[in-house]
């Protein structure tokens, strides 16, 4: 196999650092680690300063409610305004209200407020509500109050307790809270996802990154020993993968080893073609002057020697037009299909054998093909016909062939029946493989192989349909349905030059 120098990308790099960044593998999980890790904790903090909020303000309300006792328990049921203030500041409000039976009851009260309170309704709270009030509490600005609703603690008989309480300790209080909850919520963050992608990168990333470069290093050089995966032993789809790409590594060697050996087998009939031919040319002439001699004994087997010479001079220009570089890319244009029928039974000499040709094609139908590349196709499928219907050990009716023309959407079919003996089922299915398809001991098997590859290259298909003691039916598709030629460009073709 030539030896073809790799471009520097293609170069393997097995000992430089590879960075991953920005579109690595490891990279990328870093990102959404962060990002996911970040909206969790996120996430966390809204019910977390909502809880704190709802316990603090509650707090407050049994605090007041406890204050409110004093005036109960007093002999005139009046307390001084020293000790009502007194009392207040040691619950931290400035009003404490119940209502019992429908009557609101002011029972410590203090100054005019400067502000409106806002109210937080403890008894039926919504969850919007409930998560957005600590954020109005920090944000609502300095100097505010707060105005809480909740259900009695001490005072069993009444139906609500109220309490106004200014919010600066609340505001304080819930800011510490907050940078505190923060300061949690990014050590968890940090060491959560410091832990899912470490292990994430140790069970996904890095078994990736090791098959990722076991591809290309074997892409640069398969002959290389360290290019292969090594297999872990996993059974998740890592592992399959990596056994996977490690019978695909054996593989492609065992195939590209095979395609070396059959190279140098090319390069090898190559070389010996020539002598070949002379020696080939040396048995043809001592032929002919076998076939001057009138001895009946030489007569006999002289067409048994031409016949053998004949195969051996085919055989040989077979495996060399096989043997070459790649068919050239076909160049698809108009071809009337009725004309290339006729050019290319005329090479596979049908008439010279007394083989029939039917061809059920308009004169103006055509198909969309590389012109040469379909003659080649044609007289390939014809010859071979015509091939298996002079081998049939006995033949009834004589030989026929058909070539019809159909349409199946986009698609050209160009079939090809014959009344020959059928495909035995032994060849079948490798009728389209080289040296291995034909049934004859006379061929080569390259005559189908090389039109499928054309067929092919065209963007279509070479299949055997149909099979049987009445004959075979082969059918050939190529893409795209070209118009027939028109009347004056036929008339034009027809004109004398």
């Amino acid at each position: 196999m030539a030896d073809v120098a790799p471009t520097p990308q293609e170069l393997p790099r097995p000992n430089r650092p590879r960075f991953f960044w920005p579109g690595g593998l490891s990279a990328r999980l870093l990102t959404l680690t962060i990002l996911f890790a970040v909206a969790a904790g996120a996430c966390a903090v809204p019910p977390a300063l909502a809880s704190f909020e709802a316990k603090w303000l509650l707090d407050r309300t049994r605090a007041g409610e406890l204050a409110a006792i004093a005036p109960d328990v007093a002999p005139d049921k009046k307390v001084s305004q020293a000790v009502a203030t007194q009392l207040l500041e040691g619950a931290g409000v400035i009003r404490v209200a119940i209502q019992t039976d429908g009557m609101r009851r002011l029972v410590l009260g203090g100054p005019m407020l400067e502000r409106q309170p806002y109210l937080v309704d403890l008894r039926a709270q919504d969850q919007l509500s409930w998560l957005a009030a600590p954020f109005q509490t920090l944000f609502g600005g300095a100097g505010g109050y707060v105005r809480v609703i909740a259900k009695p603690g001490i005072y069993r008989n009444a139906e609500f307790v109220e309490i106004v309480a200014p919010d600066a300790e609340l505001r304080r209080d819930l800011g510490s809270y907050l940078w505190k909850l923060l300061f949690v919520a990014a050590v968890l963050t940090l060491g959560v996802g410091a832990v899912v992608y470490l292990s994430l990168n140790l069970f996904l990333v890095r078994p990736m990154q090791r098959i990722t470069n076991a591809m290309e290093r074997f892409r640069a050089d398969p002959e290389d020993a360290g290019a292969r995966v090594a297999l872990s032993g996993r059974r998740d789809e890592i592992g399959r993968a990596e056994a996977e790409l490690d019978r695909m590594q054996a593989d492609l060697r065992v195939a590209l080893n095979a395609r070396a050996r059959l190279a140098a087998l090319g390069e090898a009939v190559a070389k010996i073609n020539h002598d070949l031919k002379n020696m080939l040319t040396s048995a043809q002439i001592a032929s002919e002057r076998l076939a001057a001699l009138k001895d009946p004994k030489v007569s006999q087997a002289l067409p048994r020697l031409e016949r053998a010479l004949d195969r051996a001079v085919k055989l040989a220009s077979g495996v060399l037009a096989y043997g070459k570089t790649q068919e050239a890319a076909p160049e698809p244009r108009g071809v009337r299909l009725a004309a290339a029928v006729a050019a290319a039974a005329e090479e596979a000499r049908l008439a010279e054998r007394h083989i029939g040709l039917k061809t059920a094609v308009a004169a103006a139908e055509q198909v969309s093909a590389d012109p040469d590349q379909l003659h080649r196709i044609l007289a390939n499928l014809l010859r071979n016909a015509r091939e298996a219907i002079e081998h049939q050990e006995v033949r009834p009716k004589p030989g026929r062939i058909e070539v019809t023309l159909a349409r199946a959407g986009e698609v050209s079919v160009i079939r090809i029946a014959d009344n020959g003996p059928g495909v035995p089922d032994r060849v079948r299915e490798r009728l389209f493989q080289p040296f291995a398809g034909s049934g004859r001991p006379d061929s080569a098997g390259l005559g189908l192989a090389i039109a499928k590859e054309l067929a092919q290259g065209h963007g279509g298909d070479l299949t055997l349909a149909a099979t049987g003691p009445d004959g075979s039916v082969f059918e050939l598709r190529l893409p795209g349905v070209p118009p027939p030629v028109p009347p004056a460009a036929r008339r034009a073709r027809k004109a004398p030059v």
